[in-house]
C-alpha cells in the first residue's frame, strides 16, 4: 500500500512541475492551504500543497476538475495567507489537475518576491 501511495504522489508532483515550465519565474515551495470553490455556499473544499510560486501566481494540484476561469480561494490554518484566485491554466493527469491560478488582488504577504 506504501508503495502505490509514493508513485501516485511522485505523478502527482510531475504534474505540477511539468505545468510549471509554463511559468518560468516559477520556485518551488511547500505551503499547506485549504482550497475552496464557491461564493456565499462552498461548491468544494479540499487540503492542497501549493507546490510552485511566482510573484502572481500559485501551482498545485487538486482532485476536483477545475477550468479555465474559476474563481478559488486558498487559505492557510493560521489566515495569514487568504487569497482569490483566477485559474489560468490546468492539466489533467489520472484523475488529479494540476493548476495555476493567478491572485485576483496584489498580495502583500505572499513570499514570492518580484
Amino acid at each position: 500500500m506504501f508503495q502505490a501511495t509514493a508513485a501516485a504522489r511522485v505523478g502527482e508532483e510531475g504534474s505540477v512541475a511539468q505545468l510549471a515550465k509554463f511559468f518560468p519565474a516559477a520556485s518551488p515551495l511547500r505551503l499547506a492551504v485549504r482550497l475552496t470553490r464557491g461564493h456565499e455556499i462552498e461548491e468544494f473544499a479540499e487540503d492542497v500543497v501549493i507546490e510552485f510560486g511566482t510573484p502572481r501566481e500559485v501551482l498545485f494540484a487538486c482532485g476536483y476538475p477545475l477550468e479555465f476561469a474559476d474563481k478559488v480561494r486558498l487559505k492557510n490554518n493560521d489566515g495569514s495567507f487568504d487569497v482569490e484566485a483566477s485559474v489560468v491554466a490546468v492539466q489533467y493527469h489520472n484523475g488529479r489537475t494540476a493548476v495555476a491560478a493567478r491572485f485576483t488582488q496584489k498580495v502583500s504577504n505572499w513570499i514570492v518576491k518580484p
